[in-house]
């Protein structure tokens, strides 16, 4: 029996575990995978979060991350719009990222249990969780931080899972020329493609694309040269660039449907609870922050030694959550129309770049306040 059970061991998991350990409570977390690994992200964080990571006191200024203050954005056809990044943001791979606050929170007392969760129930006032192992752990309080989809989704029927995405991502590790401090957005049809530099001057190549380009195709190699290549920047930035791995990484039915932020007190944030539009490049400070947030609403209202007050706990992390994140992954998904297809994605550029002030706005509406 542990205080607070977490499912998923990503940004938004590991940030409760070490807020919640900090401040006494035992936790345990269930991941899957043993770190270090690699996930699809386009690994860009606003600077947004960077004062509370170094509050954490995990040594994130050693890391040699890149410093990102410039925006480019290129159509299908190859038209190119340039913008400051007022706020800005850094690079760092969620390789080294969730490796290190990993270590920090497994140094705190954080239980790490590598297993696959395969049923997660609340009864009896807690909640019991089974493991591939058959195991089966109990807690007061069960966070879902376990990312964009799960089979827990289908089993916990969340209405988002039977609505088929038509998205899947791909990411590499690539070395190239390409300016340090500048995050490139290139559309081609049917998606775009995010690359920046992260850590030991690699970058990181991350795209979005319909389900539909690669059904076209016989595999992933086909449809870039294919569709991706039609755009002259990523046919240069595919050619002339140094591929690290030795096949992408990939996920498949990527959804940005609206979600549920508690099915039966169970408590979800990060990706679980709702994912922004790669394009506007924020997801992992929304995970922060979410379970940031999600921390400091448990520990509010599920004291220690005391009875867990469940209605105002929900309460209190829905408000906060939606003053925090709901416009901003509503914008991404209104931005997204502006992209992935010639005509539209031609016209977009060529309005914004007309319009310096409405490319800051749109911006400003995909990232938050920087915050402790």
């Amino acid at each position: 029996m542990s205080d607070v059970l977490i499912v998923g061991g990503g940004l938004a998991g590991l940030t409760s575990a070490i807020l919640l350990q900090k401040n006494g409570y035992q936790v345990r977390l269930i991941e899957k995978k043993n770190y270090p690994f690699h996930r699809v992200c386009g690994e860009y964080i606003s600077n947004e979060v960077l004062p509370f990571l170094e509050s954490l006191d995990i040594g994130i200024s050693g890391l040699g991350t890149s410093r990102i203050n410039r925006l480019a954005v290129t159509s299908v056809s190859g038209k190119m719009l340039q913008a400051d990044l007022d706020l800005g943001g850094f690079g760092i791979s969620r390789f080294k990222l969730d490796h290190l606050l990993y270590q920090h929170a497994e140094s705190l007392g954080v239980e790490f249990i590598f297993e696959k969760v395969i049923d997660l129930v609340f009864t009896e006032e807690k909640f019991k969780v089974s493991t591939s192992g058959n195991k089966v752990f109990e807690s007061g309080i069960a966070i879902a931080a376990y990312g964009k989809r799960s089979n827990l989704d289908q089993k916990l029927t969340r209405n988002f899972f039977y609505k088929r995405s038509p998205y899947l991502g791909v990411k590499y590790h690539i070395k190239t020329d390409l300016p340090g401090n500048l995050i490139r957005l290139d559309n081609f049809q049917g998606g775009y493609c995010g690359v920046s530099k992260i850590e030991d001057d690699k970058y990181c190549l991350c795209y979005l694309s319909e389900t539909a380009n690669l059904k076209k195709y016989s595999g992933i190699p086909e449809m870039e040269e294919q569709v991706l290549f039609r755009n002259p920047h990523l046919r240069n930035l595919f050619k002339n660039s140094e591929f690290l791995f030795e096949k992408p990484e990939v996920i498949n039915e990527i959804s940005f449907e609206q979600k549920t932020l508690t099915e039966n007190h169970l408590l979800f944030c990060g990706d679980s609870a709702g994912m922004i539009t790669p394009l506007c490049g924020n997801g992992m400070a929304i995970a922060i922050h979410s379970g940031k947030i999600l921390a400091e609403s448990i520990m509010r209202f599920a004291k220690k030694g005391s009875d867990i007050n469940r209605t105002a706990l929900e309460q209190d992390y829905t408000l906060r959550w939606k003053k925090q994140f709901a416009l901003r992954l509503k914008s991404g998904r209104l931005i997204q129309k502006l992209f992935g297809s010639t005509f539209v994605s031609d016209m977009a550029v060529y309005t914004l770049n007309q319009f310096p002030s409405l490319t800051e706005s749109l911006v400003k509406k995909t990232h938050g306040e920087v915050f402790m």
